[in-house]
């Protein structure tokens, strides 16, 4: 038998396409999983088991598409029963919390998963996949590999493999008691492990080339989140541990210690050598290419740690091959929020739609409309107020009306990219201007601190200064003739509220109706 669809990992991605297959019921599809359980992941990772992913069950809403804006866990699903709210209030929820939501989401949606199937090649025959999972071979017209980022990511430091990673060192603290210790890397698992140790170690050292990004300036919630930041406390206020600014240039065995050399990229000592009790890497994980044989190896990008895609997931060098969940942000990285359930959540379902759309012959979902600039207007400020797909996928999903004559589409959560290499016309709606919506911040949000109240802002409300807002915000851009002719802003606003009549409401129109006159 050849599938549909093959889904290579049982994590929340391959659970989310698959409870979409399932619903939908017109593809034979299997997913397989190498783990006994669903989201195996989550069993071990973080190693220090609290999750940064939000979870508020106490919104004031009673919307469950807006309360999404703030649950970062859930799947999607018609199901009450199955949002991660229910299952803890934790606002930072413990990562065995996340198993056990993922094996009740995979029950209860009837997703069909193959358990204790590792796979191990997968090659390419006739335009078909053959992949191999202990004896059994499984063909597929179409494999979608949602394995994750499930192999440590090893920057070429001499004498790394003395170092302990972060997937396999100890996590009680006592067993750093007394200790020197070095942490090589500066993302979340760092100071995660950081903040950890601090009471039992004598000193922490954290270390790497670049600066530290912080989530709440940059928008990127996989920068350092301020759960997480503790250590910096320690380092600023001289309690005796430090962050180093530059290259780890090899680490060497020192009797029971070990000798680290590093170049500093700020400090008036070019090179210094150190000496530590413990040596943790804690540099980030990569996607693991081995099991693809050479007719279907994926090219891989940004320093080979995700495989290289188009705007439809598609690898860019094997056709038919297609990635979901967090390895699917090579095509936003650090941009939005593809690595992390709460972004990739929706773009499993737009893979879904594409997936249709190229082989079913199934036109996206739309709404229609008259075409009138005042209905437009209303169903764009409607949704604005209360969609959490272009909420957590700022400036990359999209909501795309398209006007042909009297007849007006209304196309939600499209990936901008694809549909302006795509676009979305069928044989009966040859549409001449389109307006995509989408939520962003300013241009160049990340450059300036929030809290500095020196740092001039607009003012919310205000329609006139609206394009210079930094703060999240929708904009509507009128593409016509494959090209942006033009763009509004809506004004910012405290409450992400789009909807006065004179300040969101009435501009939208006038925008609207200058364009459809055009």
């Amino acid at each position: 038998m050849t599938l549909d669809y093959l889904i290579v990992g049982a994590g929340p991605a391959g659970l989310q396409l698959a409870a979409l297959l399932e619903a939908d019921g017109k593809r034979d599809y299997l997913v397989l999983e190498q783990a006994a359980i669903p989201g195996a992941f989550f069993a071990t990772f973080p190693r220090h088991r609290q999750l940064i992913s939000i979870n508020k069950p106490h919104t004031g809403s009673d919307d469950p598409e807006l309360n999404l804006r703030l649950d970062w866990n859930s799947l999607l699903s018609g199901d009450p029963a199955l949002r991660f709210t229910g299952y803890t209030e934790r606002y930072f929820p413990d990562a065995d919390v996340m198993v056990r939501y993922l094996a009740d989401f995979a029950a209860k949606t009837g997703a069909r998963v193959r358990y204790n199937s590792r796979v191990t090649s997968v090659g390419k025959v006739d335009g078909v996949f053959e992949v191999r999972a202990g004896e059994e071979v499984f063909r597929a017209r179409r494999l979608v590999v949602a394995t994750g980022v499930s192999q440590p990511y090893r920057p070429d430091i001499p004498g790394l493999e003395l170092a302990e990673q972060y997937a396999e060192m100890p996590v009680d603290p006592r067993d750093y008691l007394d200790q020197k210790v070095l942490i090589i890397g500066k993302g979340n698992s760092a100071f995660e492990t950081a903040d950890s140790l601090m009471e039992t170690t004598t000193l922490i050292h954290v270390a790497g080339p670049s600066s530290i990004r912080m989530a709440w300036r940059t928008h990127y919630v996989g920068h350092l989140r301020a759960v997480n930041n503790n250590f910096l406390d320690t380092y600023q206020l001289k309690s005796a541990n430090a962050i180093l600014d530059g290259d780890v240039r090899r680490i060497e065995r020192d009797g029971d210690g070990f000798t680290v050399t590093f170049s500093f990229s700020r400090a008036d000592e070019v090179v210094k050598e150190l000496r530590y009790d413990r040596v943790l890497a804690c540099t980030g994980f990569a996607f693991d290419a081995s099991i693809f044989d050479d007719t279907c190896r994926p090219r891989l990008a940004i320093r080979d740690r995700f495989p290289a895609q188009t705007p439809e997931w598609e690898s860019v060098n094997v056709p038919g091959l297609y990635f979901a969940g967090t390895i699917s942000q090579e095509r936003d990285f650090k941009r939005s929020t593809s690595g992390f359930i709460h972004g990739f959540r929706y773009a499993v379902r737009a893979l879904h739609r594409i997936l249709e759309r190229r082989y079913g012959d199934t036109p996206w979902p739309a709404e229609k409309l008259d075409a009138t600039a005042e209905l437009i207007a209303d169903a764009v400020v409607a949704r604005v107020n209360r969609t959490s797909a272009l909420w957590q996928q700022f400036g990359f999903l999209a909501d795309v009306v398209t006007v042909a004559g009297s007849d007006a589409r209304y196309h939600e959560e499209v990936p901008v990219e694809y549909f302006t290499g795509t676009g979305l016309r069928t044989p009966d709606h040859d549409y001449e201007h389109a307006f995509v919506v989408t939520l962003e911040y300013g241009p160049e949000h990340d450059q300036v601190d929030p809290f500095d109240v020196t740092v001039h802002r607009v003012a919310q409300d205000v329609p006139g200064q609206a394009h210079d807002a930094a703060y999240l915000h929708p904009v509507v851009r009128h593409h016509r003739a494959g090209r942006v002719v033009a763009t509004h802003h809506l004004a910012e606003n405290l409450e992400n509220r789009w909807d006065r009549p004179e300040t969101h409401v009435a501009p939208l129109v006038a925008f609207l109706d200058g364009c459809l006159s055009s």
